[in-house]
């Protein structure tokens, strides 16, 4: 690889990994301080949009979780209402929340595409009301509103973080080498699960469901791996400084330990995320 084209990597890679430190950042500061639904106020709102249609069950308002991460109650993604319904496969409700929420002021109305039938999506009053059609049935979603400066914070944390990672790894990159390339692999082990949650979750394109407590939920993880990369890079460093050894020993020493601790992590990592799912925990 040349070297004009190992430097673009590099910038890519860090502003890659920083950008979405930095988007999980911004998303927890811009979500912070929405007022969520009473319980009497979102049976209002149901029976409102939904006249007529009796919720099989409903769940209470309570502290919203993700990745066994308890959300504060004013946090964005916390303090949701959830009613159920059996609407078969006619689309009834569909159409009947659609044409209330145009005549009740709801605005933004959108449609969400769903499993037999196409749900909407409106927002009134700092309250969001979605209908989704899944496998798993109909559910009528009553949850806070993003607050008016959430997309401008989540998206100046993704840009401070992308430019701060671009400007780390272009200046890492035009170093001596083995020095880039042992950078480079310790900081993205290091936050290549953390980045890879935050990817899973943002693929489903739901805003108001959290990113950031990926990184909380997986911090009894991340913290003892980030202890040992910093070891290993300790270890490696002077010795390669010292010229005893080759560079490239270093190097291959360096990315096979990495690339081995890579697959343990996610695999530990997908093993906690699975306990902290079941009910006894």
């Amino acid at each position: 690889m040349s070297p004009r084209l190992r430097w673009v990597a590099m910038v890519l890679l860090g502003a890659v990994m920083l950008g979405t430190v930095g988007l999980s950042l911004g998303y927890w500061y811009g979500g912070r301080g929405v007022t969520p639904p009473t319980e009497d106020q979102a049976r209002a709102m149901a029976a409102q949009l939904l006249p007529g249609a009796a919720p099989v069950n409903s769940g209470r308002v309570g502290q919203g979780s993700r990745w066994g991460v308890h959300l504060a109650a004013d946090d964005l993604g916390s303090g949701q209402a959830f009613f159920s319904y059996d609407d078969g496969d006619d689309c009834g409700l569909s159409e009947q929340l659609r044409r209330n929420a145009g005549t009740q002021g709801w605005q933004g109305l959108g449609r969400v595409p769903g499993y037999l039938c196409d749900g909407w999506r409106a927002e009134r009053d700092g309250l969001t009301v979605t209908l989704d059609y899944s496998a798993s049935g109909t559910e009528l979603t009553i949850a806070p509103a993003a607050p008016g400066t959430f997309i401008a914070s989540t998206v100046a944390g993704t840009f401070a973080g992308a430019a701060a990672g671009a400007a780390l790894f272009g200046w890492v990159a035009r170093r001596r080498r083995p020095v880039p390339l042992l950078v480079c692999t310790l900081v993205t082990v290091g936050l290549l699960p953390g980045a890879a949650l935050t990817w899973a979750a943002l693929v489903r394109g739901r805003v108001t469901e959290p990113v950031w407590p990926a990184w909380p939920a997986l911090a009894p993880l991340l913290v003892p791996l980030w202890l040992v990369l910093l070891l290993l890079g300790v270890y490696a460093f002077p010795r390669w400084q010292s010229g005893r050894d080759p560079s490239s020993r270093v190097t291959a020493v360096v990315v096979t330990v990495a690339c081995g601790l890579t697959p343990l992590v996610m695999m530990a990592a997908l093993i906690l995320m699975f306990l902290r799912a079941q009910p006894f925990r």
